[in-house]
């Protein structure tokens, strides 16, 4: 550990399911003397660390909410300010890493994020949607414009979505300048991890069939026994496991992810001043890597 300062007070490391952000900010974090903050939406959840691929080091934000509860950006955001501030005031720096663009912005900023919806939103946006899609759609148009702008009246889960948000006063309509300003709370470099397409689906291939040899299928069945929430069901494969015989769901696990990547790079492109980084050499070689980058600034 050289407990060097590097250049700023949050280095933030984005990449696609199996670049190795995870490897790569550990090492960070033990060349810094800090630690990692997770910026991975179902990371938060506690029950599914093989299915959600948990990193072995304790890491800030992951395993903390039981399944049965439904998280939101903006708890996520408050935690993850505290948590980076608590860091950068211990040890000057904070790591944080994250494959939900979202999140990872919301960890970086401050994002004005809408007020979480009064329980049972959800099933009354529902049923008016079910009842009369057109009115619903009408409706969304007539009180928020510009969220109604962006959805076809049959896409149901986002208009739903769309209502519920709106009865809450907030609005999916999302703010682009805000969620993609270059402002963050505090000094921030953002990294970014490249791997060629070819080499990235062969990881993903290679982890999903790892994560079926440690026993995920064991895992997902015990974590339905008990209340899993409309969140938290969201788990990329918790469906497919549940629905179809192991080795079908391994298939199509493998197609998801991959294509989860895909949108997961295009989000990496967006983010304002990410600095990319060639992730397919030696570990140390990517470390250092990041840390030149930072030290740049």
């Amino acid at each position: 550990m050289t407990n060097a300062s590097p250049g700023c007070e949050v280095l933030a490391v984005f990449g696609p399911t199996a670049s190795g952000k995870s490897a790569v900010a550990e090492a960070l974090a033990g060349e810094l003397g800090t630690e990692v903050v997770s910026a991975d939406a179902m990371q938060m959840y506690r029950g599914l660390p093989i299915l959600t691929n948990q990193p072995d080091r304790a890491t800030r934000l992951v395993a903390v909410w039981p399944l049965s509860y439904e998280g939101s950006v903006g708890e996520y955001q408050r935690l993850a300010h505290e948590a980076i501030d608590e860091l950068v005031s211990r040890h000057g720096c904070a790591v944080v890493a994250g494959g939900t663009g979202l999140y990872l912005r919301a960890a970086l900023g401050e994002l004005d994020l809408p007020p979480a919806p009064e329980p049972g939103a959800r099933a009354r946006a529902e049923r008016e949607y079910d009842m009369d899609p057109e009115l619903a759609y009408e409706r969304l148009a007539t009180f928020d414009a510009d969220a109604a702008a962006r959805l076809h009246p049959n896409d149901r889960r986002r208009v739903v979505r769309a209502l519920e948000l709106m009865d809450a006063g907030g609005s999916l309509a999302p703010g682009e300048d805000q969620l993609w300003s270059e402002q963050t709370r505090r000094p921030t470099r953002v990294v970014g991890l490249e791997v060629p397409r070819g080499e990235l689906e062969r990881r993903i291939t290679v982890r999903t069939e790892a994560m079926f040899e440690r026993g995920v299928v064991q895992e997902v069945r015990a974590a339905l026994a008990a209340s899993v929430s409309r969140t938290a069901e969201k788990a990329l494969g918790l469906h497919e496991i549940a629905s179809l015989p192991p080795g079908d769901a391994r298939e199509r696990i493998i197609q998801r992810t991959r294509q989860y990547a895909a949108y997961q790079r295009k989000w990496m492109r967006r983010i304002p001043g990410l600095v990319t980084i060639d992730a397919t050499r030696p570990l140390p070689e990517v470390v250092d890597a990041v840390l030149e980058v930072a030290r740049a600034r």
